[in-house]
């Protein structure tokens, strides 16, 4: 059997010829922290490489994702579908091994990491889903939920914000099945950190809540297998092992600088790093020993198989609730019902009318769609009660961790990376909000989301400068152009309760990427329609107003913007114009539909057109051409109660009708 120093230097060995074989790439942290990878991944982690989406498998996030080679040469190590050919073929075009871990990419790979701190914050959210899955389906006897999650950081994490952000809700919420190391070698890529990082980061985490094991010797087997053990018996914390590494560790003449944290070591320098390793393999060589040492196939069998048992004397003794965690957990199904019932809410939400703000209709289909979904877990950015998310059947997981929703604090970016944690951990359909201007602050979590392509539902009320009295600074104006140019992300701004109720069942059914729902601070006006109008706003845009004959103009527009256009409209008739509206809750959604749909809701041979919206007017060109108009902004907002701002940046039917006229 090989050493675990051998074991570990088969990382360092495939880490530093796929990065010099690439031109390109980070050798120090897998160099630094093979050892550390080592002792979990052989001796604690629970997993089976022969499924890498085991339900109760344990989770292992590499936040300092620059270091990928590390996460690549595990996963082949172990037995995961990633041959040797992909770890040659590091960082090139269509290969499984992208510079930084990307998930749905490579077998194994839980999450995307690459910006530092996303990851930590990720693995924030997969220890709620774990402790709150555990407390909803787990009884006494029968423990179906019961896993880890385990993080490495470096400490270019530590000093991003998110990560501040993200283990400071961790202690607070007691995550004792979370495990974080850092990767403490004192480097960056701008050379030794003391010059811009003096924290003294065992203190503030334990200021946080959490159980620090300090001055661990990451190059020690036997310091290392101790401080996890001693973190997985402290089950009320959340745990950081401070491990102490040297970057790069092997290499004679690099090791413990920051020329190997972002650069190939050199021919001359993997060759020294061989002989002081002792390795003496050709590139990419792996002896069939070292190999046998780290299968992890068997082992991930028996445990997946024992877990199965478990799961059939569960599933006997508990039948309802063993149906609905393969539901949930297993298959990630909507309940078989669901959408009857949805589409029975949105026929009586347009029945009913009602004259009340987006972000109140928001409110009425989460109490609607939350009693038919205890997979609904939500949250806001300590402003629940403007974002209007508590519904009556709200549990804070804080006080039980059975519950359904999460008090984030003011922590917009570690909420949003937290629910793509949970999101990627399976058994829970997220949301969670905050006013649309500070969607800016999560906006690189966001990001993420879309492109995992994983389901979230972002909440983002107060959505333009009818936001009033706080001013430019709370009034969104080119967010909306952001969030709807973002791939992959499906945006909706309702413009009435039954709007709003389709979009939140579009946001609920979609599994294949996040949704951002946009709502309004004011009330807004209830749109007359007939049944196939009703079913056309699913399509993201249709016709809500139309004329005898062809069309002169268009009014485009979206939600608080709809009530005006159709204001607008009346008035031009009275002209005796042909006006036709046209309300487009969605222009992603409508973006989908075959080119027979939209050129009947916007025929090409009407080129009159005018797009109205309280955001920024370059996202409209794309629907009015520069034949066209729009009534939307180009400069920031104005503090004044919201109908003033909105009638002093034109939003008015006199100004519509005069845009009309010009054109």
């Amino acid at each position: 059997m090989p050493s675990r120093k051998e074991l570990a230097n088969a990382i360092r060995a495939l880490s530093m010829d796929a990065v010099q074989k690439a031109k390109s790439g980070h050798p120090g942290a897998p160099m630094g922290m093979a050892d550390i990878a080592e002792v979990l991944w052989n001796d604690f982690l629970k997993h089976n490489p022969n499924n890498s989406k085991w339900v109760d498998r344990d989770r292992f996030i590499l936040s300092n994702g620059h270091g990928s080679m590390l996460i690549y040469s595990l996963l082949h190590l172990s037995g995961y579908k990633l041959p040797m050919e992909e770890l040659k073929q590091f960082r090139q075009l269509h290969s499984k091994t992208p510079g930084h871990p990307e998930y749905g990419y490579t077998d194994g790979v839980e999450t995307t990491t690459g910006p530092l701190g996303a990851g930590i914050s990720n693995a924030v959210g997969m220890a709620i889903a774990e402790k709150t899955l555990a407390a909803q389906f787990n009884r006494e006897g029968h423990t179906v939920v019961d896993h880890n999650t385990y993080c490495f950081m470096g400490d270019g994490c530590m000093m991003e914000g998110i990560s501040h952000e993200a283990c400071s809700l961790a202690g607070t919420l007691g995550l004792g099945k979370l495990v974080a190391f850092w990767d403490n070698n004192g480097i960056s890529i701008d050379g030794e950190v003391e010059g811009w990082f003096s924290d003294d980061t065992p203190k503030r985490f334990e200021a946080y809540g959490w159980h620090v094991i300090a001055d661990v010797d990451g190059h020690n087997p036997e310091a290392i297998k101790a401080a996890i053990e001693a973190a997985k018996a402290e089950t009320s914390k959340p745990t950081l092992i401070c491990c102490k590494t040297i970057i790069g560790f092997g290499s004679p003449n690099k090791s413990g600088s920051h020329d190997c944290h972002g650069a190939p070591l050199g021919d001359d320098e993997i060759a020294a790093a061989r002989e002081f390793l002792g390795w003496k393999y050709a590139p990419f060589e792996i002896p069939a020993d070292v190999y046998k040492g780290w299968d992890a196939k068997e082992a991930g069998a028996a445990r997946e198989e024992a877990w199965a048992k478990q799961f059939d004397a569960y599933k006997a003794a508990y039948p309802e609730l063993a149906a609905e965690f393969e539901r949930r957990v297993i298959k990630g199904e909507l309940p078989a019902d669901f959408s009857e019932k949805a589409d029975a809410f949105i026929k009586a939400s347009q029945e009913k009318g009602e004259n009340i703000a987006s972000r109140k209709a928001s409110q009425n289909a989460i109490g609607a769609f939350g009693a038919i979904l205890p997979e609904l877990l939500g949250g806001s950015a300590d402003l629940a009660g403007s974002n209007l998310t508590l519904w009556s059947g709200s549990k804070g997981i804080q006080d039980d961790p059975a519950g359904n929703y999460i008090y984030y604090g003011v922590r917009e970016f570690g909420m949003s990376g937290i629910m793509n944690g949970a999101s990627l951990h399976g058994g829970f359909i997220n949301y969670g909000a905050t006013f649309l201007m500070f969607m800016e602050y999560a906006r690189n979590a966001v990001r993420m989301s879309a492109l995992m392509g994983i389901q979230n539902i972002f909440v983002y009320t107060h959505d333009s400068i009818g936001q009033g009295e706080d001013g430019p600074t709370h009034q969104a104006v080119e967010q909306l152009a952001n969030l709807r140019t973002t791939p992959n992300m499906s945006v909706w701004r309702p413009a009435d309760a039954a709007e709003t109720a389709v979009a939140w069942k579009a946001a609920i059914e979609r599994r294949d990427g996040p949704t951002s729902l946009v709502f309004s601070r004011q009330g807004l006006p209830a749109q007359a329609r007939n049944d196939e109008q009703l079913a056309n706003v699913a399509k993201g845009g249709y016709v809500l107003l139309d004329c005898t004959g062809t069309p002169d103009l268009i009014l485009i527009a979206t939600g608080s913007e709809v009530g005006l256009a159709m204001d607008a409209a009346k008035v031009l008739t009275e002209k005796g114009k042909n006006v036709r509206v046209v309300s487009m809750p969605s222009t992603t959604v409508f973006d989908e539909q075959d080119a027979a749909y939209k050129e009947s809701v916007l025929p090409r041979a009407v080129t009159k057109r005018i797009a109205i919206e309280a955001a920024h007017k370059d996202f409209w060109f794309k629907y009015v051409g520069f034949e066209g108009d729009m009534v939307a902004m180009t400069t920031f907002g104005e503090s004044a109660p919201g109908a003033d701002v909105l009638n002093y940046f034109g939003f008015t039917v006199e100004n519509v009708v005069a845009t009309a006229d010009k054109l």
